[in-house]
């Protein structure tokens, strides 16, 4: 008997991703803007995939941003800001 691995209906398969990653845009510092902090400061931001299955989960499962699982996501804020912009 073979056992299967459970996948989660909002997880993201590396063959899906690899259709999605060319639709998604790169995010690129805008050079009309005056930053505060130096290039490089700070956190770095969240890969496109991790913030492509918190938005798939948060379309499947129906929940709030800030119920994101933080463990799986990290910052459900950060995830929200990144879905907006």
């Amino acid at each position: 008997m073979v056992s299967r691995k459970r996948v989660e209906s909002w997880a993201v398969s590396d063959a899906f991703w690899r259709g999605v990653e060319p639709l998604i845009p790169l995010r690129e510092r805008s050079t009309d803007m005056a930053y505060v902090r130096k290039a490089g400061a700070g956190r770095p931001p969240k890969p496109a995939r991790q913030v492509f299955e918190a938005v798939m989960y948060f379309l499947r499962t129906g929940c709030q941003w800030k119920a994101l699982p933080k463990e799986r996501f990290g910052s459900s804020s950060a995830v929200h800001k990144r879905f907006l912009g």
